[in-house]
């Protein structure tokens, strides 16, 4: 079977243009559509696993790097929820037939919203099911903002910018102010999340970015869909080992196979 394809499609217009990298591999639908996490890029080992998949099945798989990231343009401090999710419609788009939405991290928050963005354009049957990855919704506030101390939040104000350690890179990640006031315009707790498609949540019970208990606060905004929640005990926040990539690849896997009545009717 070929390999997956990398396209460069473009998105937004005059200065804020950027030329978005994606690779896809042909095939049937449903397909499966890869949103990574912040800092990340689409050729990481869940990524990969879920490529792995559509070979197996001969799903189409989608994957892409926001901007600012992997093999897309952009500069990362441009970098804002808002424009990572023009971005993820734009490659949505590109799409055929119904797909399976699979978000790690930061991406699970975007999958939501992209959820939202399907439902208000009338287009909320081409999402198959939605599967998260240690979610991290609302992350701006709830995960960044509300950890900052008080001298990240004074260099935030005055530098706009904050650069935090990462235990997954030898080099720190700035958040920007512009980021964490962007965040807030797409705040999804507090209120009922109406998906329109099963969910599966995957979550590391030794995660410590997004911990477990962030994961079940969302299962209590899904009031409407089906929920599956699968807990990892030993997992961290990767999961990234082969037999997390397993039980991501067989999530998947039953949400390309099982039709979304009947998994609304085993509950």
């Amino acid at each position: 079977m070929p390999d997956a394809q990398l396209q460069l499609i473009e998105v937004g217009e005059g200065a804020a243009a950027r030329r978005i990298a994606v690779l896809r591999r042909e095939g049937t639908a449903p397909g499966v559509v890869w949103l990574g996490g912040f800092r990340s890029d689409m050729t990481g080992a869940k990524a990969g696993a879920l490529d792995e998949l559509g070979v197996e099945t001969g799903a189409a798989v989608t994957r892409f790097d926001y901007s600012g990231h992997g093999q897309s343009g952009g500069d990362f401090l441009d970098g804002t929820i808002s424009r990572w999710l023009e971005e993820t419609v734009a490659v949505f788009a590109t799409t055929h037939g119904p797909q399976v939405v699979v978000g790690s991290s930061m991406g699970g928050w975007i999958a939501l919203l992209l959820a939202r963005e399907l439902g208000r354009r009338g287009l909320g049957e081409r999402l198959r099911h939605v599967v998260l990855i240690a979610p991290a919704v609302d992350m701006t506030e709830e995960l960044m903002l509300k950890g900052f101390s008080k001298k990240q939040l004074k260099a935030l104000e005055q530098a706009g910018r904050v650069d935090r350690p990462s235990e997954y890179s030898d080099e720190p990640y700035p958040i920007t102010a512009a980021l964490i006031e962007d965040g807030r315009r797409h705040l999804l707790f507090g209120k009922g999340i109406d998906v329109g498609a099963p969910v599966t949540i995957l979550q590391g019970g030794r995660d410590t970015d997004v911990p477990r208990e962030h994961a079940m606060r969302l299962v209590q905004h899904l009031l409407v869909d089906p929920v599956t929640v699968t807990l990892i005990p030993d997992g961290d926040h990767r999961l990234s080992r082969p037999e997390d990539l397993e039980l991501l690849k067989a999530a998947v896997r039953r949400a390309l196979e099982v039709p979304p009545e009947q998994l609304a009717l085993a509950l």
